[in-house]
């Protein structure tokens, strides 16, 4: 039987060292062209702003919002730039726990073909699910990375920009300060994730405008390859309730088409205490009654 020389192991060596040199060599291109196909930052002024400060407010935006659970009642408003215009009623439970704000929302009512409820984790792993009513064999399903774009409700706004989980993405830049609707902002340059970029290559990031005052967010601008914005979010209202403001609209515009989905608050109940399994993904399918003294909201 023929042996193989002793050189032999000393060759494998050399052609595996020189296979794995080759995968790490091509790897790092494919990295670096990553990195620098990615939107460049608008830096607003002659020099970098201190990135520290960056964190600093990130982090505050974040962690801010409503001292105790809330309740919100709610239109969305289907305005598109030609045809007919609808509204599709909703209610919406929130809180905050160990990861982050939560809020559960009911989009129609029982009688509606497109009623549907969502539930939202967010935080550092966001996560959110939904439950179509009357849906043959329906379940709790969860959004992923795919159907987190998906209109919800049949109005054309998506879980993506209801839940918000851009916020939380690591990876991101601060620009500095401008102007946004006539209020100073902070400005941010969030980038996805690598497994949302990969099912979403024409979505190459989200500026995000933060109060410079409150750190509450104003604005939000999906972003393409060339940078051109997409989708654009908008805070038009606020109201104060008691000690407490609250955000009374968003627009949410397609840049393209000009369509716009407005979220409008009718009526709020805040410094509310809700069990935590009203925000367990299994409790969707259960339908929840409003709390009792909503407060109207004027229009």
């Amino acid at each position: 039987m023929k042996r193989f020389p002793h050189i032999f192991p000393k060759q494998v060596a050399r052609a595996v060292c020189f296979f794995c040199a080759t995968v790490l060599l091509s790897q790092t291109v494919l990295t670096a062209q990553h990195k620098s196909n990615r939107l460049r930052p608008r830096y607003l002024s002659n020099s970098p702003p201190d990135p520290e400060r960056g964190r600093e407010i990130l982090a505050n935006a974040r962690s801010i919002g409503l001292p105790g659970d809330y309740f919100f009642e709610f239109d969305l408003e289907v305005l598109p730039r030609r045809g007919a215009r609808s509204v599709l009623p909703g209610k919406m439970w929130g809180s905050r726990n160990e990861f982050g704000p939560t809020f559960r929302a009911d989009l129609g009512t029982l009688d509606d073909a497109n009623s549907e409820r969502v539930l939202a984790q967010n935080g550092r792993n966001p996560r959110s699910w939904r439950y179509v009513i009357g849906e043959a064999g329906a379940g709790v399903i969860e959004f992923d990375d795919a159907t987190i774009m998906d209109s919800i409700g049949g109005t054309g706004l998506t879980m993506f920009e209801l839940q918000m989980p851009f916020v939380y993405w690591a990876d991101y830049i601060y620009e500095g300060t401008t102007e946004v609707r006539g209020r100073a902002v902070h400005a941010f340059l969030m980038y996805p994730p690598e497994s949302f970029a990969a099912v979403h290559p024409h979505i190459a990031g989200v500026r995000l405008h933060l109060d410079a005052s409150f750190h509450a967010l104003m604005q939000a601008v999906i972003l393409g390859k060339a940078e051109e914005p997409s989708r654009k979010l908008t805070v038009m209202d606020l109201k104060k309730l008691g000690k407490q403001w609250i955000i009374k609209s968003i627009d949410v515009r397609d840049e393209k088409t000009r369509d716009k989905v407005r979220f409008k608050v009718t009526g709020a109940a805040l410094d509310l205490d809700f069990s935590p399994q009203l925000f367990a993904p299994e409790s969707l399918s259960v339908p929840i009654d409003s709390p009792a003294d909503v407060q109207k909201l004027r229009w």
